[in-house]
């Protein structure tokens, strides 16, 4: 019966790419070098555990609006997910690399997006779970099927910069912003109203100088 164990190597953005993604290079190796496993239709989880690094003084700060202030970290820095999505593994003997390719927002209403933006520097402590399905072949030849142990997992640390070149290349110089559609339309109304020429120089006038802000 086929025993797999995974390991994620290494990972790069994906150049050129529609939408922003990573590929993360998986090697899944069975104990048996010798069996034949037809398919595996594999689960990744993907979970980000920021409690395995440190923070710099301005990440800290970047990550206010996450985690509260630094000394209420112990209990607010928790587990995020990233993405679960599935991997088809198509026939091998011994061990195989595969692609898993996550799909990267920049949108700053998911919570995973404001964790990587507030890095500056240093790694992504990751972790990956997988669960799945084996196809196989018995000693008779004859098609077999059973599921990947529940305690398959490996961990990587992701270069904070993969992510900042990404985004940099795919949304240069700038960032995307949700609002409710009735803010929209207000903000609208302010820039039409005052005949403001670009969305930039509207925002900047409603933020006003922030040397006059008081907390």
């Amino acid at each position: 019966m086929p025993d797999l164990s995974f390991v994620v190597e290494a990972a790069e953005a994906v150049p050129w790419a529609a939408v922003p993604q990573i590929a993360f290079k998986l090697r899944v190796t069975n104990a048996d070098p010798d069996e034949v496993i037809r398919n595996v239709t594999l689960q990744c989880q993907i979970q980000i555990e920021p409690v395995r690094r440190q923070y710099a003084p301005e990440e800290q700060k970047k990550l206010l609006d996450l985690f509260g202030e630094p000394s209420r970290w112990g209990t607010t820095l928790k587990t995020l997910l990233w993405t679960v999505l599935p991997v088809n593994i198509s026939s091998f003997t011994g061990s195989t690399v595969v692609e898993v390719l996550v799909p990267c927002s920049f949108d700053f209403n998911v919570a995973t997006t404001k964790y990587l933006h507030g890095l500056d520097a240093g790694e992504i402590p990751l972790r990956f779970l997988f669960s799945g399905s084996i196809f196989y072949d018995d000693d008779e030849g004859r098609l077999q099927i059973t599921q990947i142990s529940w305690n398959c997992e490996s961990t990587f640390r992701l270069s904070a910069a993969t992510w900042k070149e990404m985004m940099d290349f795919h949304y240069p110089s700038s960032a995307w912003l949700c609002v409710p559609r009735e803010i929209f339309e207000r903000l609208l109304e302010f820039k039409t109203e005052r005949g403001i020429p670009t969305w930039q120089q509207a925002l900047e006038d409603l933020i006003g100088d922030r040397r006059t802000w008081t907390n």
